[in-house]
């Protein structure tokens, strides 16, 4: 690949990209963890990059989240103090991702017009500034969701939200990789070029599973492992009729698809990282890529200890964010 100083300029707005969609990420879950996501009960592109800047401003923000549903279950007996508190993980979420579509746009378009971006990814490139917008629309969508009857989102509008999220990062993952000058992609046999591109999509339908437990708030139904209520399919599982609604719709059922889906991700990744070593021996497998195979083996073993500790102690880590209230 060459290093020509233009492909360079695209790889460093690439790699800025990926560091902001990550962070707005990470926040989006912590509004998740701490219920902030509806504190913020307008949609205000522009106007809304301000907080309350007055008591009679929060007051009036304060009302208006006293009147949704969520105000009266989760959130019941919520003070201003407390309101306030989710209110500012709400609106640092907001702002990141704001952030987030100027980091994509702004440089795309500069770029663009110099014409620093190659035209084989013109087309490609083009559409992460506009999935970002949609990100937003989309957003705003799920948070209307939990607004006027329900005390919580869609948990088919959240997990579209995150689906779209992961989307926006894979492609710029993906561009980002292609432009490294460095890249050992002809050294990988097809059949590992194959591998890496399942256990991919395998890492991201179980993200998309966990986006259905938190929407349906199942994390905290059962909270042993390996056992699910003392046996291996947790009771309740086929609960709902038609079958399939049980994925999407039946919070025991999305527990364990999540466990298993998790459990299985692990192993076939570490499986592929153990064999990484000999691949590399033989020639079917750059120096690099095996590296990056065992590196991302014990990524997954870290997530997986992380999911479990996080599941049997959920109480401890509830008991936790209410103290920091």
């Amino acid at each position: 690949m060459t290093t020509h100083p233009a492909t360079q300029s695209v790889r460093r707005w690439l790699f800025w990209c990926i560091v902001a969609v990550f962070l707005t990420v990470v926040v989006g879950g912590i509004t998740r963890l701490t219920e902030s996501g509806l504190s913020i009960t307008e949609w205000r592109p522009v106007a809304g990059v301000f907080p309350p800047m007055s008591d009679e401003a929060w007051q009036a923000a304060y009302q208006q989240f006293l009147q949704i549903p969520q105000a009266g279950t989760v959130h019941r007996g919520i003070t201003m103090s407390g309101f306030q508190f989710i209110y500012w993980w709400e609106w640092i979420h907001r702002l990141l991702a704001r952030g987030v579509g100027l980091v994509f746009a702004i440089p795309y378009l500069v770029l663009l017009v110099r014409g620093r971006i190659p035209a084989g990814l013109r087309l490609r490139l083009s559409a992460l500034p506009i999935l970002t917008l949609a990100q937003g629309a989309l957003g705003w969508y799920m948070v209307q969701s939990g607004l006027a009857v329900r005390s919580n989102v869609s948990a088919y509008r959240l997990t579209a939200h995150l689906a779209l999220a992961l989307g926006i990062l894979a492609v710029s993952v993906w561009t980002w990789s292609e432009l490294d000058p460095d890249g050992e992609r002809s050294n990988a046999a097809p059949r590992w070029r194959r591998a890496v591109l399942a256990i991919t999509a395998l890492i991201g339908i179980t993200v998309l599973s966990g986006g259905f437990m938190a929407g349906l708030r199942a994390g905290t139904i059962y909270n042993t492992f390996p056992l699910m209520g003392g046996q291996v399919v947790p009771p309740g599982y086929g609960a709902l009729t038609p079958w399939w609604l049980n994925a999407f719709e039946n919070p025991a059922a999305a527990q364990f698809h999540h466990r298993v889906l998790a459990l299985l991700t692990a192993t076939l990744t570490l499986i592929l990282a153990v064999r990484s070593g000999s691949a590399a021996t033989a020639g079917l497998l750059g120096e690099r890529a095996r590296q990056m195979m065992q590196w991302l083996g014990g990524v997954v073993v870290l997530q997986v200890l992380l999911g479990i500790t996080t599941s049997s102690r959920v109480m401890a880590l509830t008991l936790a964010l209410i103290a920091s209230q």
